[in-house]
């Protein structure tokens, strides 16, 4: 993975523990400055999302797909819905709302474009590195076998 996968990854991680602390502190009535747009689905999500960042981490492309439909489908209604409602004003509240929805949306899209642009993501999946080199060397077998045939001396 890259360097940028990695940050990818933390970010979305820390998103996640951020949004479970949102969670945890709206159902328990304590006020804070971002609350769910809804409690259940909210729930729903946190725990959803532990597989496909389990996924993301070995770099399932299933995974990650699955991991930006979900906040892209919460998200994104949310974001429609502040868009409309711009015509209003925005308050302080609203367009911390509106940037934290952004965020929601923007690292799902990125991971899965990460993950769906990496070149080495097919390549990692059946080998090792340490047993590649021995193991597979098809090509020069067929090459060294062509050589020996070839090179087959008769005695009469």
């Amino acid at each position: 993975m890259s360097m940028f996968s990695y940050m990818l990854t933390i970010w979305g991680i820390i998103f996640w523990i951020f949004r479970a602390l949102v969670a945890i502190l709206a159902t328990n009535g304590v006020g804070f400055f971002i609350v769910p747009l809804n409690t259940t689905l909210e729930i729903i999500l946190i725990f959803a999302t532990i597989p496909c960042i389990i996924l993301v981490l070995k770099r399932n492309i299933i995974g990650a797909a699955l991991y930006m439909g979900l906040y892209v489908s919460y998200f994104g209604t949310a974001v429609f819905n502040r868009l409309n409602g711009i015509s209003d004003g925005l308050t302080v509240t609203s367009s911390i709302d509106l940037g934290v929805s952004v965020i929601g949306i923007v690292i799902p899209v990125l991971t899965f474009l990460d993950i769906l642009l990496n070149k080495n993501r097919k390549a990692i999946i059946g080998g090792h590195k340490e047993t590649d080199w021995y193991y597979n060397t098809d090509k020069y077998d067929r090459q060294y076998d062509e050589r020996a045939d070839k090179n087959q001396y008769k005695i009469r």
